[in-house]
């Protein structure tokens, strides 16, 4: 494939044309025959320039050359850059000797063909500069007051045209000309760097009072917190500091009332800086805390707060340090809060520091706990009780806070039931909410309000709670009849609760009613279903024991062993058939009632073994028959003289190990086999090796009746 020829993309002639003449005059530049020599632009060497005439003519061939590049410049087209340096680079070549000859009036005429052709130059302070420094370097100081009077005109936002033209007038000498255009300049309420000039000019003049009412000019004119702390340093450099403070104290009413935060904070640290130059450490303090009472944005809030850190840590006391910490903090935490208003631990730190910094401050903390339970959670985490926990807490401690710190319990009632209200009651409840409410109600002696309060509590969201704790009220004011009702209605709302069924036997034995608690206690075995039967039946054959219905409570032990052939139902059994007399107390009394309680006790022990015994199929059964007979040889030994260990001891099992088969899956893969635990008991023991030996000896003889085995 052949190649892509190259395009020429420009056409044009080139600037510099090779001829003849070029040649010619290259060699006797090598020659050194003493002709004149000149410079060329870059793309083209130097050019040695033989008589007058020639000179003109290359002259005139620059001069062409010049205007093309402008006129190219001008439309836009490339290559030759932009107009502005075109121009400046004709401009100086015609001020040039070397060049155009130095004709100052052609250099003129073409700074006012860029200046006059609507060219960028027009608009570009740095055209107007270099015209202005090209008449100055002529000596021409009239051409050049006019070029720098039209700039100025023409671009009075410039501020480099405007020093250019007071330098020049404080050259020559000419003050009132400077200070006539300092007037000019500063008419235009430029920077501060302008107001500065003009104040440093009337200074190296010794004009002291006209430096003060520049300064007076600039805070007027440009009331802001820049212009007023260049007038105080001014006033700081000639010792006038009760002036210089008069300024800041000015300056500080004035920007608090525009109301820019920002701009005051900058005037205050200012201030505070200069006081403490002078000494005043106490008047500094007391501008950063006014500052910072301002509420000013965030970045030199932290700047004035880290200032008065300092300040105190070189002139303040211990507490003058740690008020400033406190500040900190606060800013710190007020940061978060406002950054993430849901993050519940950050304003309990916030809340926690105002009540140990400003304890005697009611209103404040309070509104800062408003602030803080306005805060629900939102729709999305209002189904879950979790992400409620933290919030809940902040109500609590607003009520306490209202009940104990300001002592206003009508606050605290208002507090709780906000709270109240709040809540989803639908979805989810706190208990400790009602309760806490109720008790407030109770020290302040309502008791009618908390009774509504905690029926009300019961209706919308029973919960064990509230009901033990509206039981346990009702019972310390002595109404047992409330008491009984409120159990009984427990009891209807969670019929299967163990807890329940407990509080209100315990509630009946508490009374003394006996008959009354064994009712209670006899509904709850027969109910079906029960979460925690065992505690029942526990607390139940216990209130007999403590009764000294021995009888009794052997039937109950009887009718739970009907329901369950538990280990620790039968061991329980034996135990208390083996402490049980007609005191109820340990194993005491005479022989004759001792041998009675051992005898009890063996019985159950012989019953339960023989129903393990009954169910050895199972290995569980095993293991539980095993922890039985290790029960039983320890009551045996326990009893001493009347003990019977060895009957006993020959029951006890031993812990093998052995192998069985697994099955194989469904896959196909193998079956193999595993290690496990057996236990042998004595009394299995001697039937287990008669049966095996009666095996070996029938193979023996069926082998040597002339069988032959094959494969």
């Amino acid at each position: 494939m052949l190649p892509t020829p190259r395009r020429v993309k420009n056409k044009a002639p080139a600037p510099v044309q090779l001829t003849a003449e070029h040649l010619i005059r290259e060699a006797r530049e090598l020659h050194g025959d003493g002709s004149v020599t000149v410079c060329l632009p870059a793309e083209s060497k130097k050019r040695r320039i033989v008589d007058a005439d020639e000179l003109a003519e290359h002259r005139l061939e620059r001069r062409a050359r010049f205007e093309a590049i402008v006129r190219r410049a001008g439309s836009g087209r490339g290559g030759c850059g932009d107009a502005s340096s075109a121009w400046m680079r004709y401009a100086r070549w015609e001020e040039s000797p070397g060049g155009g000859g130095g004709d100052p009036a052609r250099a003129r005429s073409v700074y006012e063909r860029a200046l006059a052709g609507g060219a960028p130059a027009y608009r570009d302070h740095g055209v107007w500069i270099k015209y202005a420094q090209f008449e100055a370097r002529g000596g021409r100081v009239g051409h050049t007051r006019n070029v720098l009077d039209r700039a100025v005109a023409i671009l009075p936002r410039a501020d480099r045209i405007w020093s250019e033209y007071l330098r020049m007038e404080d050259l020559l000498g000419a003050t009132d000309n400077a200070r006539v255009v300092f007037d000019r300049w500063t008419s235009w309420r430029p920077g501060a760097d302008a107001w500065a000039a003009y104040a440093a000019f009337e200074l190296r003049h010794g004009e002291l009072d006209r430096a003060r009412a520049v300064h007076e000019r600039h805070v007027a004119a440009l009331p802001c917190a820049d212009a007023f702390i260049l007038f105080a340093e001014f006033e700081t450099k000639l010792k006038n500091l009760d002036r210089a403070r008069r300024v800041y104290e000015h300056a500080g009413s004035l920007l608090a009332a525009a109301g820019d935060n920002d701009d005051t904070a900058v005037l205050l640290a200012a201030f505070a800086d200069f006081e403490e130059r002078c000494g005043e450490p106490d008047r500094a303090r007391a501008i950063y805390q006014h500052a910072l009472r301002g509420e000013p944005p965030e970045p030199r809030a932290e700047e004035l707060r880290e200032k008065l850190l300092s300040l105190e840590k070189r002139f303040g006391d211990r507490h003058g340090v740690e008020d400033s910490i406190v500040t900190k903090r606060r800013s710190q935490y007020e940061r978060a809060v406002t950054t993430n208003p849901l993050c519940y631990d950050a304003w309990f730190d916030l809340i926690r520091l105002e009540e140990s910094a400003n304890a005697g401050d009611a209103n404040r903390i309070r509104d800062l706990y408003r602030r803080a339970v306005a805060n629900v959670p939102p729709a999305a985490a209002a189904a879950e009780k979790r992400h409620w926990r933290r919030y809940i807490y902040l109500w609590i401690n607003y009520a306490l806070f209202e009940e104990l710190d300001a002592e206003d319990v009508a606050r605290a009632r208002g507090v709780y039931r906000e709270c109240l209200r709040t809540i989803p009651h639908k979805k989810f409840s706190f208990s400790n909410i009602c309760v806490m409410a109720a008790e407030l109600e109770i020290r302040d002696k309502n008791l009618a309000a908390a009774r509504r309060l905690l029926g009300n509590a019961i209706g919308v969201a029973p919960r064990p709670k509230l009901s033990r704790r509206y039981i346990e009220i009702e019972l310390q004011l002595g109404n047992v009849g409330r008491c009984r009702i409120l159990s009984q209605k427990f009891i209807e709302h969670a019929p299967s609760s163990s807890h329940v069924w407990r509080s209100y036997a315990a509630l009946e034995k508490k009374l003394g009613e006996t008959d009354r608690a064994r009712s209670v206690y006899d509904l709850a075995v027969s109910q079906p279903a029960l979460d925690a039967p065992e505690l029942v039946w526990t607390d139940y054959i216990q209130f007999e024991i403590d009764a000294g219905e021995l009888d009794r409570a052997r039937q109950l032990y009887e009718r739970l062993l009907g329901k369950t052939q538990h280990l620790n139902v039968w061991v329980s059994y034996a135990e208390f058939e083996a402490t049980a007399c007609s005191g109820g107390a340990a194993i005491a009394g005479n022989a004759a009632e001792k041998a009675e309680r051992v005898r009890r006790c063996r019985a159950v022990f012989r019953r339960a073994d023989e129903h393990f015994r009954g169910c050895a199929d199972d290995p569980a059964m095993k293991e539980a028959r095993a922890m039985l007979l290790q029960q039983w040889l320890a009551k045996e030994a326990a009893f001493g003289d009347l003990g019977e260990v060895e009957p006993v001891e020959k029951k006890t099992p031993r812990r093998v190990k052995r192998k069985r088969s697994l099955l194989a899956d469904g896959n196909g893969g193998g079956g193999g086999c595993e290690e496990f635990f057996d236990y042998i008991f004595g009394d299995e023991e001697d039937t287990t090796a008669a049966a095996g030996f009666k095996l070996m000896k029938a193979a023996y003889e069926w082998k040597n009746s002339g069988h032959v085995i094959t494969y």
